[in-house]
């Protein structure tokens, strides 16, 4: 069984976590834009067996769960991997931007490889590639330095990019990285799809009249216009 730690990071009240007034008025928060791709990652991975997942985020958004407590939750569950989904800041209404993905600073050529590996499939996916010089990077942020098993933080766009900003407040962009991560997930736990029963052929047909004519033309040019719409059709 592959365990999954996914988290949305930060809460709906986290101070200065927003997009920037002058690109979004509505001054979207960060954490739904986080908890809107971790809900579609979910909802896409309930279409495959073989894996066992865990919120570490409180998904009401209402309260702030710490840092210690989210990792602390992630290593009590066993996680073979933990994915924490964010959104970046710091172009100041710039026209930068771009994907990001964090590990912490010495780790693990494996964690290496999930790092790479959710990146490419999210550019793969969005196209939301950037001018970050280095997107594949590492800093010490506790999420990833207190997790015992490796961790991947994925910055998805500037809530402060000029570019970036229109485009990851679409529910498009969010399906297409939900997609991505599920994808790398996936594969990294070589999980299969659920098998779909087909339904029973009991070998019977069953008609249905379209309608009764006392003019045999009129009857016929019924039949003709059920053909052509590529239904099976016969007078009786």
């Amino acid at each position: 069984m592959y365990k999954i730690a996914l988290n949305a990071g930060h809460y709906m009240n986290t101070p200065g976590k927003r997009c920037l007034k002058s690109i979004d008025p509505k001054e979207t928060r960060e954490w739904y834009l986080n908890d809107r791709i971790c809900d579609k990652v979910e909802n896409k991975l309930k279409a495959y067996t073989g894996y066992s997942l865990l919120r570490i985020d409180d998904t009401t958004g209402k309260t702030n769960v710490t840092l210690n407590d989210r990792a602390a939750k992630a290593n009590n569950f066993g996680a073979d991997v933990y994915v924490s989904v964010h959104h970046n800041a710091g172009i100041n209404g710039g026209s930068g931007g771009g994907v990001m993905a964090y590990t912490y600073l010495k780790v693990s050529d494996k964690t290496k490889q999930i790092q790479k590996l959710l990146y490419d499939k999210i550019i793969e996916k969005t196209g939301l590639k950037g001018n970050r010089a280095t997107p594949l990077t590492s800093a010490n942020l506790a999420e990833c330095r207190l997790t015992s098993m490796p961790a991947v933080l994925l910055e998805c766009g500037f809530m402060d990019s000029t570019v970036d900003t229109p485009i990851i407040l679409t529910d498009a962009f969010a399906e297409k990285t939900a997609a991505a991560i599920c994808e790398a997930l996936v594969q990294l736990g070589g999980l299969k799809l659920k098998e779909t029963k087909a339904p029973a052929d009991n070998g019977k047909l069953y008609y249905v009249q379209v309608g009764a004519y006392k003019e045999k033309a009129n009857a016929e040019k019924m039949v003709q216009n059920l053909k052509k719409a590529g239904f099976d059709a016969v007078i009786k």
